[in-house]
């Protein structure tokens, strides 16, 4: 019998009762924690701000529960799945979907490029947590990148990708270059089966219109950032001197030119702070790399 009106998660007991039917089971190695919350669905819906004609990447559909909603709301699906029973399943399930693609396979292996060519699209995905980062890493950094995200991920990693300075870290860095993000809920442990030992979070990434770090500055600033954050304990002074091969008195002027007391540690810098650091240093990095 096809699952067409699963639009809802399934409880725990009906994701039983389905699970043992059709011969799956959760895979650990592949974070697979299927959501059971209704609540928390309709969060990551309403978030993702859907129109009829908008186009979506979904990350490990599982048994197609978001899939299903997104089809609903009249949008054009790529899902991508790495597990290929789950792929089966939702080949019997939906293969006469209108709208619909199913790619088998490994999301961090895909081109994004690829993904809807040359057309505006969102990614929309309640994810393996193990490939969060490298997840944001792949889509936010292509030049494809979807004009929104909307993720349910770990909610510390949710934190850490919002974090405020003060609080931030080399990967709040990264996306905050690119997009505006906010955590919007949070989604407690118990609202998926099996159960993780940890609580979600939803969270939105809204692509900038022109990111804070110019591109040309890219490769640069995250060679700056990742080097400051090496050392995030230490002074942003020290920890640049020490990561990378630039002058003391370079660092001086430029820690001064860009307003930035040397005494800050780095997760108190702004990303327009990281711009300005990124900007003074490249010359002299450049020169050094010959």
């Amino acid at each position: 019998m096809a699952d067409r009106s699963l639009t809802r998660p399934p409880t725990p007991g009906e994701l039983q009762r389905l699970l043992r039917r059709e011969g799956l089971r959760p895979r650990h190695g592949l974070s697979q924690n299927f959501l059971t919350d209704a609540d928390a669905l309709d969060t990551i819906v309403a978030t993702a701000g859907l129109s009829a004609g908008d186009r979506v990447v979904e990350v490990g559909p599982g048994l197609g529960v978001l899939t299903r909603r997104l089809l609903e709301a009249g949008c054009e699906v790529i899902a991508i799945e790495i597990d290929p029973h789950l792929v089966g399943y939702l080949h019997r399930e939906l293969d006469d979907t209108v709208g619909l693609t199913i790619i088998e396979g490994d999301a961090l292996a895909v081109d994004p490029e690829g993904l809807f060519p040359g057309l505006p699209y969102k990614l929309v995905a309640n994810i393996p947590y193990h490939i969060t980062s490298p997840l944001l890493h792949l889509f936010l950094g292509s030049e494809h990148a979807p004009q929104r995200a909307v993720l349910l991920v770990q909610a510390e990693v949710a934190e850490r990708v919002a974090a405020r300075p003060g609080g931030t870290s080399y990967l709040s860095v990264f996306v905050q270059d690119l997009a505006e993000a906010e955590v919007v809920a949070r989604v407690p442990a118990a609202a998926f089966e099996p159960e993780p030992d940890v609580d979600s979070a939803v969270l939105r990434l809204t692509l900038r219109p022109t990111p804070v770090v110019p591109i040309e500055n890219r490769e640069t600033f995250h060679r700056v950032a990742q080097a400051a954050f090496r050392q995030r304990r230490k002074q942003i002074h020290n920890s640049l001197v020490r990561e990378l091969p630039v002058d003391r008195s370079l660092v001086d002027t430029v820690l001064a030119g860009c307003a930035v007391d040397p005494d800050r540690r780095p997760q108190t810098l702004t990303v327009r702070e990281w711009a300005c650091l990124t900007d003074a240093l490249r010359p002299a990095l450049d020169a050094h790399d010959g």
